[in-house]
């Protein structure tokens, strides 16, 4: 059977901005200068939609020959029906394409490359569209400095299709879940266990000072900090006592762009070198599922990483839920 590669990737920012003070103390602690966010009504899907165009444009692939679409997002157009049969229709892929959605924030990309791995390594696809993309800004109170300085909306949209290789382009991975964690990254109304009401939308300033209904996003930031802090450091250690590489056998490593203190802290408490560490959010904060390939991308045109070079890849947050795996660059 074939192996998989990722053979391409673009992605798409909204023209909608939103600058953070750079004299703020916290601006300076989180490195993020300025987020992208969608207008009123330019949905995740729409942002989507730009990006696979610009995949298209780029002459890497046609719709015709997307036999499969993956779309990672929080965001989706409605309950049902899947977001990802609406794209399918917008970008004109064939109707002989598989299509399903997966619900999952900053750890999303490791499990959607997964599925496509799956998908072309057992034959059942050849090209694999892969999307990921999230408007967080529209679940955001305007008064949650918590949460409204770190998320910008973005979407990348990743082409992993079928050639015979000598060496393994992609995998393996390692995965992780702990449900217990959900409480402290959440909208909690919204859904069936609890609907939208005029109570639910009641705002409540808490002890610092951000205000928010149970309509917006929540996150426990001090706990998501220690669980990042326990988990990615023993995740990366599965990762390679699974493949028998040590950190040396890396040429780079992109991790979920979260935010410059918490990456400088994984970074310090793994010793990987600054220039082997991606760091790509300042202009675009943090973009939840899109925020490793966008950083992958960029460390590629840079020139921070090259073909053939070993990477790894590692996702965490929401859920809780975290993933890893390693990547060997094959971009034409």
């Amino acid at each position: 059977m074939p192996a998989s590669y990722i053979k391409a990737i673009d992605y798409y920012f909204p023209e909608g901005t939103d600058y953070n003070d750079p004299n703020d103390r916290m601006t300076k602690k989180i490195g993020i200068n300025v987020k992208h966010i969608a207008g009123k009504e330019e949905f995740a899907s729409d942002l989507a939609v730009r990006a696979v165009q610009k995949l298209f444009d780029s002459g890497k692939c046609v719709p015709e020959e997307i036999d499969y679409l993956i779309y990672c997002t929080q965001s989706p157009d409605y309950y049902l029906p899947t977001t990802a049969c609406l794209l399918q229709e917008r970008l004109g892929l064939p109707m002989s394409c598989g299509a399903l959605d997966i619900n999952l924030g900053c750890s999303g990309y490791i499990y959607g490359l997964s599925l496509a791995k799956g998908l072309i390594e057992t034959g059942m696809a050849k090209n694999v569209l892969f999307i990921t993309s999230d408007t967080y800004s529209k679940y955001i109170h305007p008064k949650d400095r918590n949460v409204k300085l770190l998320f910008g909306d973005a979407a990348a949209a990743t082409l992993i299709a079928a050639e015979e290789v000598e060496e393994l382009s992609i995998g393996p991975f390692v995965f992780g879940t702990d449900g217990s964690g959900a409480e402290h990254l959440i909208v909690p109304a919204g859904g069936l266990r609890q609907p939208m009401t005029s109570l639910t939308a009641e705002e409540h300033e808490d002890s610092v000072g951000n205000v928010r209904s149970k309509n917006n996003l929540y996150m426990n930031g001090a706990e998501i900090f220690n669980f990042a802090v326990l988990r990615v450091p023993s995740t990366v250690q599965a990762l390679m006592d699974k493949t028998g590489e040590t950190l040396d056998s890396y040429g780079y490593f992109v991790f979920h762009q979260a935010n410059q203190y918490m990456l400088e802290t994984l970074r310090r408490k793994l010793d990987i070198p600054k220039e082997k560490f991606s760091i790509e959010f300042a202009d675009c904060g943090n973009t939840v599922s899109s925020s490793i390939p966008i950083a992958l991308i960029r460390g590629y045109e840079e020139g921070k990483v090259g073909n053939g070079q070993k990477v790894m890849l590692l996702g965490f947050g929401v859920g809780y839920s975290w993933g890893a795996c390693d990547i060997r660059l094959n971009f034409k």
